[in-house]
């Protein structure tokens, strides 16, 4: 089976709200591979790697993110695979 591979840039209050480890669940919970990160910017970047179902959903669900988050934006492109395993944070 492919995999798709995105980049996902989520903007808006998403740093100091457990963002990234409420991605991290969330990706795990759909059994999907990648990391995510706080980005100097203030945005969290993500990379997502699985069936391409399970990316949607988790994009999707990028866009409202854990209760104290306010998703201004959520923008994607494609990615390249980086043999991640599992999903972890990475900065």
């Amino acid at each position: 089976m492919e995999e798709t591979v995105l980049i996902a840039r989520v903007t808006g209050r998403v740093q100091g709200v457990a963002f990234r480890m409420w991605t991290q669940g969330q990706a795990e919970s759909l059994g999907l591979r990648g990391w995510v990160r706080n980005e100097d910017d203030g945005s969290v970047a993500a990379l997502i790697i699985g069936e391409e179902r399970k990316v949607a959903d988790l994009v999707r669900a990028l866009h409202d993110g854990p209760p104290a988050a306010r998703v201004e934006r959520v923008d994607t492109m494609p990615g390249a695979d980086d043999e991640s395993v599992g999903f972890r944070i990475s900065g």
